[in-house]
C-alpha cells in the first residue's frame, strides 16, 4: 500500500484524568519519553469555570479559533531551532538531566530514582527553553528557563524506587531538589 503522510506540522496531545484509571493502562517508558512535556492542569478558577459553564451549555455552538496557520507555526519552529544556546545553558541542561539518573555518582539519586531521563529529555529542555525565551522576547535561553521547565519536561521521564514512594517522596520533590542543588 502507498504511504499515507501525516499533515505537517503534526502534534499528538494526550490526556489522562486521574479519576478515570479504570480500564486504562500506563504507557511504557519508551512511549512516555516521546512526549515533549507533561503539563498538569488543576481545576479552573471560578471565573474561568463560569465561562466554561455559560459557553458550553447554551444553544450557540462555541468554537475554538485558529491563532496560527500551519506555515506560520513551522516558521516559528524553525526560528526556535536556529536560536543560539549559550554553553552555560547547555552545561546546565546536561548537569540537571544527568543528575536525575541513577548510576551517575549521586548517592541520593541512586537511592530514590529507579530510572531517569534519557537524551530526549536534554533535547526537550533545549527546545522548550528556546521557545520560552522567544515567547519572552529574548534572543537566547537562560539557566532560569531550564529551571522553570525542569518539572514539565522531566516528570514523566523518571520513576522512583519503591522505597522512595513508601517514604512519600514524589517525582516533583526530586526534580525540585535537583534544580535547587544546581543553584
Amino acid at each position: 500500500p502507498p504511504p499515507h503522510d501525516l499533515p505537517s506540522p503534526f502534534h499528538v496531545l494526550a490526556t489522562q484524568n486521574p479519576l478515570e484509571q479504570e480500564g486504562t493502562y500506563p504507557l511504557p517508558e519508551a512511549q512516555l519519553d516521546r512526549f515533549l512535556m507533561q503539563i498538569d492542569i488543576l481545576y479552573p478558577e471560578i471565573e474561568a469555570e463560569r465561562r466554561i459553564l455559560v459557553e458550553t451549555t447554551g444553544v450557540e455552538d462555541v468554537r475554538a479559533e485558529n491563532v496560527l496557520d500551519p506555515a506560520r507555526l513551522k516558521d516559528i519552529q524553525t526560528l526556535i531551532r536556529r536560536m543560539p544556546v549559550p554553553e552555560s545553558v547547555v552545561e546546565a541542561i546536561l548537569k540537571l538531566v544527568r543528575s536525575a539518573r541513577p548510576g551517575q555518582g549521586n548517592a541520593e539519586t541512586d537511592r530514590i530514582v529507579a530510572w531517569g531521563p534519557g537524551p530526549r529529555a536534554s533535547q526537550a529542555l533545549t527546545l522548550c527553553a528556546r521557545a520560552r525565551a522567544l515567547y519572552d522576547g529574548r534572543l537566547a535561553p537562560s539557566v532560569d528557563d531550564i529551571h522553570a521547565l525542569a518539572e514539565p519536561v522531566l516528570q514523566h521521564r523518571m520513576a522512583l524506587t519503591f522505597a522512595a514512594r513508601a517514604e512519600g517522596v514524589t517525582v516533583r520533590d526530586v526534580i525540585a531538589g535537583l534544580v535547587k542543588a544546581q543553584g
